[in-house]
Formats: structure tokens, sequence, C-alpha cells
């Protein structure tokens, strides 16, 4: 007991950081992908995944709850249409990058695939990054006052990747490639 008194004593006055709400929640989807840049020589061959995607929302307005709804945002307001988006688009989609022969041939003889086009291979990291972005464009667009501030992609149940902060920071240009991650529709390719 000692010795956590004389640490707690330590470190100086207690900080108090201000109220945050975190509105965080999960989805499920099966998705198959192709790595061609060759840093992971097995991934070449395409194959799948059952990934989850969680997402946390952080309430733009701070402020204290108001006495009678005593919430940020109903839940249902705040996933439905990103839960649509997972379901509709994600889910049993193929994802590719956008320059792998594969996707034209896709496009040409499958029209009915679900394809998610990714700028450069559809790694982990690359699609939290894109979530992200494209939550952001979604919650924007219904002019809700919460913020995407993380996102979590579990690839398999002991890979995960977390992306937080601006995805513009990290997501590559590439030139005549449409950026569906920035537009509020369901859009993926």
């Amino acid at each position: 007991m000692q010795i956590l008194w004389l640490a707690s004593t330590q470190l100086g006055p207690r900080r108090t950081l201000p109220p945050v709400f975190r509105l965080c929640f999960q989805r499920r989807f099966s998705m198959a992908h192709r790595l061609t840049a060759g840093a992971s020589t097995p991934c070449l061959t395409p194959h799948g995944h059952n990934e989850f995607v969680e997402v946390e929302l952080v309430g733009t307005e701070p402020g204290a709850l108001d006495g009678h709804a005593n919430m940020v945002v109903e839940f249902g307001t705040a996933k439905r249409r990103w839960h649509r988006f997972v379901d509709r688009k994600l889910d049993h989609a193929l994802q590719l990058a956008h320059d792998d022969p594969l996707l034209a041939v896709a496009r040409e003889r499958f029209p009915d695939w679900r394809l998610v086009v990714t700028p450069g291979d559809p790694t982990t990291e690359l699609m939290a990054a894109l979530l992200a972005s494209k939550c952001q464009a979604m919650l924007d667009d219904e002019g809700l006052p919460l913020r995407c501030a993380r996102v979590r992609l579990d690839e398999t149940p002991t890979n995960s990747v977390v992306f937080e902060g601006d995805p513009r920071a990290v997501i590559p240009q590439v030139p005549g490639l449409t950026p569906w991650w920035t537009r509020p529709d369901e859009s993926c390719a």
C-alpha cells in the first residue's frame, strides 16, 4: 500500500480530462482480397477473411446531458447508414487495388460482383483508413454532431489494425482514381 501511495503523490496533481462520450459499435462482414505488391507472397492468391469493423464516434458538441433524452445521438441514428453500407457493399465483396490486372477481368466478366477498389493493395491498414474516411463523410452528410475517432479492423481473431487520426494524411492519392471514401454515398469502387 505504501508503494502505491508514494507513486501517486510523486505524479503531481491529478489532471481532470474533459468529459467525452464515445459511441462504439461493431459489424461483421466477409470479404476477399489479394495483395500484389509482393510484401506477402501467400496473399497474392485471392483469399478471404471474416472481419469485424468497430467504429468509435465522439461527440463534437461536448456538454452536459440534457436531463431528458440524455444521449449524444440515438444509437440507431448514429449507426443505421454505416451498417447498411457494410452490409450492402463490403460484405462478400472482393477488394482489389486500382492497378490489379484482376480488376479489369472482374469488371468485364463478372459485372455483378461486389468490388471494393483501393489506391494500392487493399491491406488492413489501408482499409481501416478508408473506412474511417467513409464513415466521417456519412456523419458529415447527415449533420450529426459526431466525429469518427477510431476504426478497428479485425482481419483475423489474432490480427487487428486500429486507425486514429485524419485519414487524408495517410491515404495514397492516385491520379484518375475517384476517391469513393470521401463521398457520403454507398459507393466503394
